[in-house]
């Protein structure tokens, strides 16, 4: 239920009447004398538009207009065009002749909320007034919404754009690895993201890594794991023992209980060897440079933040000249059509193995491409993260 008694700070709802009748001032007093002595209402009075105009510019606060239409300097339906080009937030009831139709509608076609006929009805208008007010509190309680909305909207996108500058956007390409990276949210900001990193002359770390959830909570975890994961990785440890102290440090104090999926390499640009550990994440595709496609196999744990002290393990491959990894989040493979069918992994398989083209900004431009046909216009359901990074060989 609405208190139409009081506005929103407690203070007496504030009622401007606008009549030149003398004895109107007197009865309404009288009428409200106890809701005017409790505070509840407060009335203010003025003898035509003009003097209303002069009070509204000093009483910003007003909450409803009672004017009559018939006055001398300013009628009454010249002063709704002027509160028209007010910025005040109230409405307007406007007092006619018994069946003068064509003044009560222009009156409505200028704004005015109400009408009461003459002579007033004074419990007719203790109602309309407790309507109006009603209607005012509605209407603030709106706008205020939607500016809470729009602030929100706005700190959303400073976060997004915060998110965006954390993750790199330079992509090194030498004589012997190009690295390339992209991540869409399927909110303003997300849970995934990706990063790489040199820890040593000879050594090159990269990780994507997907949240669990979506949104602020998501983002907020996102950007802690992701300072966890550079932070341990320049210690410049095996891969193993770097997903096992993070996930320590994220499953110490995770009240949410969210957790991180997450592939983490180090590739030795100087021999194509690469060493990784796996924590619950799609496992990636190598695309070798004679055209095979594999999926690596599995090798670390279970996600990260849940179980503390949980072992990972490592891997080592060696890559040949020319073949690049393709690491990607579900987002790519869960992608729904219109229809709610899945991409899947097999429609990625598939791409995969048409693309000769092993540079990882082609592969990676590629899927988000074929993700976007898929989805036809249909809403991102997930946050889509896609990084290749391939070696190119020894430098001469």
């Amino acid at each position: 239920m609405i208190d139409t008694d009081t506005n929103e700070a407690g203070q007496p709802v504030r009622i401007l009447v606008v009549d030149d009748e003398p004895d109107l001032e007197f009865l309404i007093v009288r009428k409200f004398r106890q809701k005017i002595k409790s505070g509840e209402y407060e009335f203010l009075f003025a003898h035509n538009g003009i003097e209303a105009l002069e009070v509204l510019q000093k009483n910003r606060d007003v909450d409803m207009v009672l004017t009559d239409i018939n006055m001398p300097e300013m009628d009454g339906l010249t002063l709704l065009l002027q509160l028209s080009h007010m910025d005040v937030l109230l409405k307007a009831v406007i007092v006619s002749a018994y069946g003068d139709m064509e003044n009560i509608r222009t009156a409505m076609n200028r704004g005015a909320f109400d009408f009461l006929t003459k002579p007033i009805d004074f419990n007719d208008l203790e109602l309309t007034i407790a309507k109006t007010i009603e209607e005012v509190r509605a209407l603030r309680k709106s706008l205020h919404s939607q500016d809470r909305l729009r602030q929100l909207e706005n700190e959303l996108q400073v976060a997004r754009r915060v998110q965006e500058s954390i993750l790199p956007h330079i992509f090194p390409e030498t004589g012997t690895f190009r690295i390339y990276a992209e991540m869409i949210p399927a909110k303003m900001v997300g849970g995934d993201f990706y990063d790489f990193f040199a820890l040593d002359e000879n050594r090159f770390g990269f990780v994507v890594a997907d949240v669990s959830g979506k949104g602020i909570p998501a983002a907020f975890f996102m950007a802690i794991s992701r300072t966890l994961f550079k932070t341990t990785a320049t210690l410049g440890l095996p891969t193993s023992e770097c997903m096992f102290r993070v996930n320590r440090v994220l499953a110490l104090e995770n009240n949410q209980c969210m957790f991180v999926t997450a592939f983490y390499g180090v590739l030795d640009i100087r021999t194509g060897e690469l060493e990784y550990c796996d924590a619950g994440h799609n496992t990636p595709f190598l695309l070798k440079a004679d055209g095979e496609v594999a999926l690596l196999e599995r090798h670390g744990g279970i996600v990260l933040g849940i179980v503390q002290d949980t072992p990972y393990d490592s891997h080592t491959i060696q890559l040949a000249p020319g073949d690049t990894l393709f690491v990607y989040t579900d987002g790519v493979t869960e992608a729904f059509d219109p229809a709610e069918n899945l991409f899947t992994m097999g429609r990625l398989d598939t791409l995969l193995r048409s693309e000769t083209d092993r540079a990882p900004r082609s592969i990676v431009a590629k899927v988000f491409s074929e993700v976007s046909l898929h989805a036809a216009g249909r809403d991102q359901s997930d946050d889509i993260t896609c990084l290749g990074i391939q070696y190119l060989g020894e430098m001469d």
